[in-house]
């Protein structure tokens, strides 16, 4: 939650990989990394005290980072026992999220594993809150997101030269491509995945499979997406799409995939 305006109190929630994901675990034990970092001001101890309190409960004691900061600013009616109505359960579902309240103006985005999730946390969120207050819902489905990552590809082929893990331009043009569409989807956690055709020695070809998606990985992290967010793999010619049979199906069969990671 984060401060807009040095006269109004508000705070910005930046959570990473966090929630129990298929819903089975109340508080998920946290991964390696993964922090809840809260920055803002709010307008006394008494409310910094309550938010953080609460986001302890919602999360783990361990995973909050306080950097609020005291005083100096002007909060709504009821503006504490607000936000903590707004930082109920749901929120620890959200992956690599961010809510923002400033004032009485609530903002959440970030990636859920389902369109039914997404509508239950931002509806939780508001009934939460009187009628002062508007709610900005930015989080996106993992299938809506995993859909934006296939039209952009669009059934084309991230290009190499033959034979090897080095792009051709019309490859890096591509994945330039990609990387807009990773960047507005806030950088999820997402797999590579490397396919050849048949041709060859089986081994070989997992070996050449791997090395480009490698290469796909050091490409985007090149523009700026985070390397600690892709991870990558070999298929080699174990899940063809078409037929290895002609020219055009061998050619369909050496791609990269990109997989949207829950």
């Amino acid at each position: 939650m984060r401060i807009k305006s040095a006269l109004t109190a508000g705070l910005l929630l930046t959570a990473t990989s966090l929630g129990a994901q298929q819903g089975h675990t109340p508080k998920p034990p946290p991964e390696a990394g993964d922090k809840v970092v809260v920055t803002g001001t709010v307008p006394d101890e008494a409310a910094r005290t309550s938010i953080i309190a609460r986001l302890r409960d919602v999360y783990t004691p361990e995973l909050i980072v306080d950097r609020l900061e005291v005083g100096g600013v002007i909060a709504p009616p009821n503006w504490s026992a607000n936000v903590n109505r707004v930082l109920g359960a749901g929120i620890r579902y959200v992956r690599q999220g961010q809510l923002d309240i400033n004032g009485t103006q609530v903002a959440i985005k970030g990636h859920v594993a389902n369109e039914a999730r997404r509508q239950q946390i931002a509806g939780d969120i508001a009934t939460a809150l009187n009628s002062t207050y508007t709610v900005d819902n930015g989080l996106m489905a993992a299938g809506r997101a995993q859909t934006l990552l296939d039209q952009t590809l669009a059934d084309r082929v991230v290009e190499f030269e033959s034979g090897s893990a080095i792009l051709t331009p019309a490859g890096a043009n591509l994945l330039d491509e990609m990387v807009t569409t990773i960047v507005a989807l806030e950088n999820p956690q997402i797999q590579i995945v490397g396919h050849t055709d048949s041709s060859g020695n089986r081994m070989a070809n997992i070996a050449l499979s791997l090395a480009r998606a490698e290469t796909v990985k050091g490409y985007l992290a090149s523009k700026g997406i985070t390397a600690a967010g892709i991870d990558v793999l070999g298929a080699g010619p174990d899940r063809p799409v078409a037929s290895n049979e002609t020219p055009a199906g061998r050619a369909k069969n050496r791609r990269i995939e990109f997989r949207l990671q829950e």
